[in-house]
């Protein structure tokens, strides 16, 4: 859309000035405790399912089974996904839509981006709520996966623990004082 074509009330987004000294916020290392068990945690769940997928298919090529490798992978796509989600929490990448903040006044939009943090804090802790009561009424059943008996408490233990997280630091940031 060229800036001729936009409504005569719109002003047209330009790009920010690109700084050579001042790195992307993605592209900064990440330097909290949380951040970094967040990464080794869903990296070594990534790795593990990679390599439990490669040893499965190779397996397979050389007419060796490898049972419960699905399993296996189950397990750390809940590792990768719970920390995925809290990473992303830390570095405020969460989608967003944009269309009707740039068009308010900064302080608006801020409050609109605190209603959703905290809208998105009561979503994520009333997921970590459904999730604590279906573990307690399974945590006594000894639950296990099928062919490898993998314990599933500790699992749906790291997805709770990884919701609160989550929902802890939405509350955070919509509790937090924006400078006007």
């Amino acid at each position: 859309m060229t800036h001729s074509s936009l409504p005569p009330h719109a002003k047209p987004v330009d790009a920010p000035p690109v700084d050579a000294d001042v790195e992307p916020e993605a592209a900064r290392p990440v330097q909290s405790p949380l951040a970094r068990a967040m990464l080794a945690i869903g990296s070594a769940g990534l790795l593990a399912a990679m390599a439990t997928d490669a040893l499965a298919v190779a397996g397979r090529h050389a007419g060796i089974r490898l049972l419960g490798a699905i399993e296996v992978v189950q397990a750390c796509i809940v590792l990768i996904a719970t920390t995925a989600i809290v990473l992303t929490t830390i570095v405020d990448g969460h989608a967003r839509v944009h269309i009707l903040l740039e068009r308010m006044a900064p302080a608006r939009a801020a409050a609109w981006l605190r209603g959703a943090n905290a809208l998105s804090a009561l979503v994520f802790l009333w997921l970590a709520a459904g999730s604590a009561w279906l573990a307690s009424d399974l945590w006594s059943s000894f639950e296990l996966t099928e062919i490898l008996h993998l314990p599933l408490r500790w699992l749906r233990l790291a997805w709770i623990v990884g919701a609160l997280a989550t929902a802890i630091l939405f509350a955070r940031r919509a509790l937090k004082r924006i400078p006007a």
